[in-house]
């Protein structure tokens, strides 16, 4: 694949050619300037210059006809774009109208042959429009408007007369027509007047009502439907493959290969070959999803699932899993699983599940037929010497052997006469072709291994070149969508289904490959003539990531991270066991859209849709990854009770749950201060706080652990009433007082240790509170854990916290130094987090929740029994620098 810099250079060498051509031909400077902002259309035009043969130069009328038909001539027809620049040069084809007449014919023809006298009559060519035709049809137009235009005079839209003039008098000059229509009106109205100079009053238009907005629970049901698994994948009433043509306009398809010697190969369906495979698969749109099972898949291939099964879907069609298996040497019964597995996993159901492997046989059959046709050649070179001739333009020394001498080795590579790189099977393109592509590709080389399918079946396997496009005509595939590094294969994908088109005796297009009827034998029908659309979109690109097959392997195998589903990683392994949902994941790339344009997307932005997703999706919870003991000292040592905490609190269908009730609660260790100020909604001494689902606590005391930091405090809805203090002045308790009936809880003491770290704090809660009954709660509100019983400590577990992997945005522009990029605080594990009984009795591996105050958290495969594992999905809002 090219480098940007190389393209670019491309780009430009292309622009300075064509800038003299487009001048030379009449074009506007604007014109030039707008045209050359788009390669592909700077290269067609430069094409349709070349064909018609201008390269000195013609009249502008003439070179605004050839910039038209590099627009906008039918993509079917392109093999008779010759006929019609002929007839534009001999002046029979005048005006852009009868260039629309043309364009309409050519259309429905596509690559069957055409009749000069019906496309000459579909042009209009040699249809005299007399001046007095166009005068007698303007009067009528104008009479038909005449009140209106009496009324509002030149402030009327004079372009509305048009249409029915173009309707009458199809093949007249346009400028004769509007000039007409001038003269006309200006008679009628006589010359302009102020008022007709003056800018039209604007009517004003009435405003309005403003719809009321939604009750909070329509915004809840809005969100949910935004964000639920159904909506979140393809087949919604929005829908992005909307550019795509439709199965039945696949005789469009083409591409153009131009080569060394100046021929030209233009490929299309013909009606008759679109009827036949329009018939083989009722119309429906065909597509395939083509791994290579060589690692795992990445967010990446999700981008492709989206497009591949989406467009299935969206259209009612049928999408293949196809493992591309050409090369055993990298290929794993592990990663074939895996694909299944996850293709599974993101709600995606295969039409059929194939193997590249199963069409082996089929493919050596072509592979026979292409050599008999003179197109392919047993090579001896190494691969060294085949990508050194290559880029010297230089053909192999084994080019131009014998048709039968190739048919003889290529038998010696299948039975395994030839050791590994002693001879390849290579095409015979065009060695000097300006597309690398084209440069006598291998089509098959020798590799002793043993294949995950076919085992020792075969000892020679094809390579991508000459398998892909193979394989897609084979399963008769409406839609080959691939990523734009793939562009530049569309020659060589093209030339192939070309080449072997030709093998039938009723399809001859290209008489210049000299096959020859008595070397043809006739292909499985599928392959006969069908050719499938190509269309390559942008690859997904990530901030702070790398999505290179090579680079995460390296992370992997180097132990930069655990495995290929360390949540750090954007695999799809890696997601799901992050907890990141299909529904999001598809969501991300409806978003981000089907473009050519190669962008780099903002991490965040995936971030966006996970947090949509579970928002809507995840069952809160209590849990605390820091704790510190809070001590509830107007409450009895053995008072055990419950209240209940709700999973999705606000909405019908939340359920509620059971939080133990008890003497000491453990807060973060972060939701207590010495310190107040008027921006902090925790506790401090003689400060209440809200017991999520249960009282407010008033801080009373604390004491400190041997490090220095709070351990224990004491609350209720508690109120803080006091604190100790040890030998060296550090806070050594805390006593508070506990609210038990509304459960705001007020630190009233707090304890320290040797070194002044509080580790236990005291408090009292306000147990007559009731939510509702007219006592004013606190403004903090905390998540807690409690004893689930007197003396017994809640299950504890292991959190893992996720960063980006990488420091930087774009660790693949930092060359060979992209490992020195790694984030060191992309993992941290913090050990002797505590969950409620409820969480740790229901929690499994993958489930998600909301920690409430905390983020979102996914049940780790690593959780045993009584050893939970969490990894945080996502924070609760989005943390980037914006």
């Amino acid at each position: 694949m090219a480098t940007k810099e190389e393209k670019e250079r491309l780009a430009k060498e292309l622009q300075d050619t064509a800038r003299p051509l487009f001048s030379a031909i009449g074009l506007d400077e604007k014109v030039i300037e707008s045209a050359l902002k788009n390669i592909k259309f700077t290269q067609a035009l430069v094409d349709v210059i070349k064909e018609a043969g201008v390269t000195e130069g013609c009249p502008k009328a003439k070179g605004n006809l050839l910039y038209t038909t590099a627009s906008k001539h039918p993509a079917n027809a392109l093999v008779h774009r010759p006929m019609l620049l002929e007839a534009i040069l001999a002046e029979k084809v005048k005006t852009t109208t009868q260039l629309d007449g043309a364009f309409e014919y050519l259309k429905k023809v596509g690559g069957e042959p055409t009749d000069a006298a019906a496309f000459e009559e579909a042009a209009g060519v040699g249809v005299v429009v007399t001046p007095e035709q166009i005068s007698a049809a303007v009067a009528d137009a104008i009479a038909s408007k005449k009140e209106q235009l009496l009324e509002d005079r030149y402030h009327f839209n004079t372009n509305l007369l048009l249409a029915p003039v173009t309707k009458a008098l199809k093949w007249a000059d346009g400028a004769a027509v509007r000039a007409e229509l001038s003269s006309q009106v200006e008679a009628l109205l006589g010359p302009k007047t102020e008022a007709d100079l003056a800018p039209p009053e604007k009517k004003k238009k009435p405003k309005a009502e403003k719809p009321k907005p939604a009750a909070k629970e329509e915004q809840a049901a809005a969100a949910a439907a935004a964000a639920a698994p159904e909506e979140g994948a393809a087949g919604t009433a929005d829908d992005p493959y909307a550019f795509m043509p439709k199965p039945e306009d696949n005789n469009q398809v083409h591409t153009t290969v131009n080569f060394s010697d100046g021929s030209v190969m233009r490929i299309a369906n013909s009606p008759a070959v679109l009827a036949q495979h329009m018939q083989r698969t009722g119309g429906k749109v065909v597509t395939r999803f083509p791994p290579e099972p060589n690692g795992y898949l990445h967010i990446g291939h999700a981008k492709a699932m989206f497009v591949d099964f989406g467009m299935a879907v969206q259209y009612g069609g049928v999408c293949y899993l196809r493992y591309d298996d050409t090369n055993p040497e990298a290929e794993k019964q592990e990663y074939i699983d895996h694909i299944a597995e996850i293709v599974s996993w993101m709600g995606w159901s295969p039409w059929k599940v194939t193997y590249a492997s199963q069409y082996f046989a089929q493919l050596h059959a072509y592979a026979v037929q292409l050599i008999k046709a003179g197109k392919a050649f047993v090579c001896h070179q190494s691969k060294a010497e085949i990508e050194e001739s290559r880029e010297q333009g230089l053909p192999s020394p084994w080019r131009e052997r014998s048709i039968e001498e190739n048919l003889r080795l290529f038998e010696d590579m299948r039975r395994g006469l030839y050791k590994e790189g002693e001879a390849t099977l290579r095409m015979k393109m065009d060695h000097k072709n300006e597309n690398p592509n084209m440069w006598d590709s291998v089509a098959y080389r020798i590799k002793y291994v043993q294949h995950p399918m076919a085992g020792d079946e075969w000892c020679i396997y094809p390579s991508y070149d000459f398998t892909h496009c193979l394989c897609d005509a084979i399963e008769d595939i409406t839609h080959s969508l691939c990523t734009l590094e793939f562009e530049s294969r569309r020659a060589s994908y093209y030339w192939l289904l070309d080449v072997l088109d030709t093998y039938k005796p009723v399809v001859w297009e290209y008489s210049r490959l000299n096959i020859t009827n008595t070397v043809l034998t006739k292909l499985l029908d599928v392959l006969d003539t069908y050719k499938p659309v190509v269309w390559e979109y942008s690859r997904l690109n990530i901030t702070n990531t790398v999505l290179s097959k090579r680079k995460l392997n390296r992370l992997v195998t180097e132990d930069h991270v655990h495995g290929w589903d360390d949540p750090r990683l954007l695999t799809l392994a890696g997601l799901r066991r992050r907890g990141v949902a299909p529904a999001s994941i598809n969501a991300f790339c409806r978003e981000i859209g089907i473009t050519r344009n190669a962008n780099v997307i903002p991490y965040h932005k995936l971030e966006h849709h996970v947090r949509l997703h579970l928002d809507v999706n995840s069952p809160r919870t209590l849990a605390v990854l820091r704790p510190l003991k809070v001590v509830l000292t107007n409450v009895p040592e053995q008072h055990s009770s419950t209240v209940q905490g709700a999973t999705l609190p606000g909405r019908p269908e939340s359920q509620a749950y059971d939080l133990p009730f008890s003497r000491v609660v453990y807060i973060e260790a972060s939701d207590f201060r010495l310190q107040d100020s008027k921006d902090y909604y925790g506790l401090a001494p003689g400060k209440s706080a809200m017991l999520r689902y249960a009282y407010p606590i008033t801080v009373t005391g604390y004491s400190t652990a041997a490090d220095g930091s709070i351990s224990e405090w004491y609350a209720y809805p508690i109120t803080v009433t006091g604190y100790s203090t040890a030998a060296d002045g550090s806070i050594s308790e805390v006593a508070a007082e506990a609210d038990l009936y509304a459960y705001p809880i007020t630190v009233t003491g707090y304890s320290t240790a040797a070194d002044g770290s509080i580790s236990e704090v005291a408090a009292e809660a306000d147990l007559s509170f009731v939510a509702g009954g007219g006592k004013k709660p606190p403004k903090g509100v905390l998540n807690w854990v409690a004893q689930p019983a007197p003396g017994q400590d809640p299950e504890r577990a292991e959190v893992r916290l996720y960063d980006v992997l990488f420091k930087s945005e774009a660790p693949d522009a930092l060359g060979d130094a992209w490992l020195e990029d790694l984030n060191p605080d992309s993992l941290q594990v913090v050990q002797g987090a505590m969950v409620n009984p409820h969480l740790a009795a229901t929690a499994k591996a993958f489930d998600r929740f909301q920690f409430e105050r905390l983020g979102y958290f996914s049940v780790d495969p690593d959780s045993k029994p009584g050893q939970l594992v969490f990894n945080r999905t996502v924070t609760l809002k989005d943390s980037f620098k914006k």
